[in-house]
């Protein structure tokens, strides 16, 4: 046991009894516990293989290479329309989690196999489909159109899903013109003017580092 994640989990403010519950249940497989990006992390053999997390409406866990379970129950869900080899089990009581501990014994058993096997997930593929709005853009600012394609790959990503995730031309110009100097400058979309990430507690929005 991390005596860092029991402090923790001490703390949390909702779903703490869910999250101790699930806790137990993981620290009966051969895991080293860690907290990354804030939440407990289980590693097995310096691989993540799940984390816990408390959200507003239910806590969750959450297999990093999910999409590779068999999934005979069901249960698992894909956190988000991009989302590719992460998937979630919801939970939003101590009984339900209870309920579950057979089938969610078997599920951690069956990942932790994965990772011994050295099982990959599918590469993500990377070409991009470029909307016809910036295609235009493009052809109207050849400054813009080499600065875009100067981002890395990750940042051309981001960019193009937030753009064609608008249904109407408009809006998808809009969302163009708004990131266009952002793009010039060599951010990403995720990226503060001051150039920290905008994700705190690194940047509040306001270019103000936190402390």
């Amino acid at each position: 046991m991390n005596k860092k994640i029991t402090a923790l989990l001490s703390k949390a403010k909702h779903w703490q009894a869910e999250l101790e519950q699930l806790r137990a249940i993981l620290l009966e497989f051969p895991f080293t516990e860690e907290i990354k990006w804030g939440v407990p992390c289980y590693v097995f053999e310096h691989k993540n293989i799940l984390i816990i997390q408390g959200f507003k409406e239910y806590c969750g866990l959450l297999f990093f290479k999910g999409a590779l379970l068999k999934d005979a129950k069901g249960i698992l869900i894909k956190p988000g329309e991009n989302t590719q080899g992460g998937r979630l089990i919801r939970f939003k009581s101590v009984p339900e989690i209870l309920k579950m501990k057979t089938p969610l014994k078997a599920y951690i058993k069956e990942a932790i196999e994965i990772e011994k096997k050295g099982l990959k997930l599918a590469p993500i593929n990377t070409e991009l489909i470029i909307p016809e709005e910036l295609v235009r853009q493009f052809k109207k600012d050849p400054i813009f159109k080499k600065a875009f394609h100067a981002l890395t790959p990750g940042r051309q990503r981001a960019y193009n899903m937030f753009f064609t995730a608008a249904k109407q031309t408009t809006t998808r110009e809009t969302r163009i013109e708004k990131y266009r100097q952002q793009i010039i400058n060599g951010k990403g979309i995720n990226d503060c003017t001051c150039g920290l990430s905008n994700k705190m507690p690194y940047c509040d929005g306001s270019h103000k580092q936190l402390k």
